[in-house]
């Protein structure tokens, strides 16, 4: 049996360091006024995620505090327990004027709206 477990454990072990490279998954819609991000990362608590932009660059890292007694009863954990990722945004963001308009974490689901900085100026023919 003692066997069985550590083949268990080790497969969850590779399977969460596999999504933690993947992960988390993310939506980006664009519209006229704003860029929505949706980003999944379950299992974290708010505090435990930090958000930073820099000009078109979104960081994303998100860390879970594990629980001693939780770690030595687990066998298998495919959760990812950190992520790290870097997104490039598909818009053009000033040095100086990046800013994330609103943040809510919601069952799992990070949404962010991040305001588009307009390029151009509409010119009016007569």
């Amino acid at each position: 049996m003692g066997l069985v477990k550590e083949v268990i454990k080790e497969i969850g072990n590779k399977s969460r360091e596999f999504y933690e490279f993947v992960l988390p998954a993310i939506d980006i819609h664009l519209n006229d006024d704003n860029l929505k991000v949706i980003i999944d990362i379950p299992g974290f608590a708010k505090k435990d995620i930090e958000l930073t932009l820099c000009g078109d660059i979104l960081s994303i890292k998100a860390q879970k505090i594990i629980n001693e007694k939780e770690s030595e009863s687990l066998i298998s954990n495919q959760r990812p327990n950190i992520i790290d990722k870097k997104i490039r945004l598909p818009i053009d963001v000033k040095q100086g004027e990046e800013k994330i308009e609103s943040a809510k974490y919601e069952n799992g689901v990070l949404t962010l709206i991040i305001p588009v900085i307009k390029k151009g100026k509409n010119i009016s023919i007569e």
